[in-house]
């Protein structure tokens, strides 16, 4: 595991090349490079990059690594994240987040948004359901696990028993597990029940760290739990307030008020909560319930 508690990315050696699991934050590029030299990995290894999803927090350090740490290195990620990598509007939203996330992390690092800004010169090949990524001696087979965003992938090393679902499962924070559906919780939810076949002695998440042994062999059912409790705390703020605007000011507001140290701004807060409760609204509305 390489780069900060907020934000990790993940190294896999094979026997015959090694392969970058996950983006991180564009504020990690520093630790990463330190980490690397600490840790004397052969930087000449470094072959592919998988991108999990696309969201800003998840491929800060990509272009870096493609325009100068590795130039040659293959770029890997589901059709829908090349998709969306490949338009104006979300490589602008992800350079301002990079930019908002530095100044919220009072970052000193020395690193700037130009150092992992996004542009169209950045390209890469397609991962779908049930291929393989084989770096000699172990290999990693890919899930499509949509739910957390529309572009999500999962990895799974049988070799080693290790899970990387970035935030396609409940993210590790501070003892608790924090459910993470932003753009179609029920579709999250049925991917976690999905995963739950998966033995695991090791789930890697993209944020706080990884979980092993006997915590990681219960992760996903702790998971599934946490998320019908957040399924239905969601539900019952919305029915009690009567709008969308309103049922996300007050989650807002509680999760800043429980987790003040937690990475991300108010302002992406903001964004994450409206697609969950617009989800869960029309889906009470599918239900008759208002």
């Amino acid at each position: 595991m390489l780069g900060r508690e907020e934000s990790n990315i993940y190294i896999l050696e094979g026997s015959k090349e090694s392969v970058i699991i996950s983006g991180g934050l564009c504020v990690i590029v520093p630790e990463v490079l330190r980490q690397l030299k600490e840790f004397n990995i052969n930087i000449a290894s470094i072959k592919k990059l998988v991108i999990l999803h696309s969201h800003f927090d998840h491929v800060g350090v990509v272009p870096y690594f493609k325009r100068t740490l590795v130039p040659g290195i293959e770029l890997l990620g589901s059709a829908r994240t090349w998709d969306l990598l490949s338009q104006d509007k979300a490589l602008a939203t992800i350079n301002l987040f990079n930019k908002m996330t530095i100044s919220r992390m009072n970052n000193s690092s020395g690193i700037s948004i130009e150092d992992c800004q996004w542009a169209g010169d950045i390209k890469g090949s397609v991962l779908r359901e049930g291929d393989e990524i084989d770096v000699g001696g172990l290999t990693l087979t890919v899930i499509e696990t949509p739910g957390h965003s529309s572009c999500s992938i999962s990895l799974y090393c049988p070799q080693l028993k290790a899970l990387f679902p970035s935030d396609g499962v409940g993210i590790p924070f501070r003892g608790n597990i924090m459910p993470a559906g932003n753009s179609n919780f029920t579709l999250y939810q049925s991917n976690l029940e999905r995963m739950k076949s998966y033995d695991a002695n090791y789930v890697c998440a993209d944020h706080y760290g990884y979980v092993s042994g006997d915590e990681a062999a219960g992760y996903m059912k702790d998971s599934i739990e946490a998320a019908a409790r957040f399924r239905r705390h969601m539900e019952g703020v919305y029915e009690k307030k009567g709008n969308i605007n309103e049922t996300v000011r007050y989650l807002v507001a509680a999760s800043l008020k429980a987790y003040p140290e937690y990475f991300l701004p108010k302002e992406i807060l903001e964004g994450i909560y409206r697609q969950m409760v617009r989800h869960i609204a029309e889906k009470l509305e599918e239900q008759g319930c208002r």
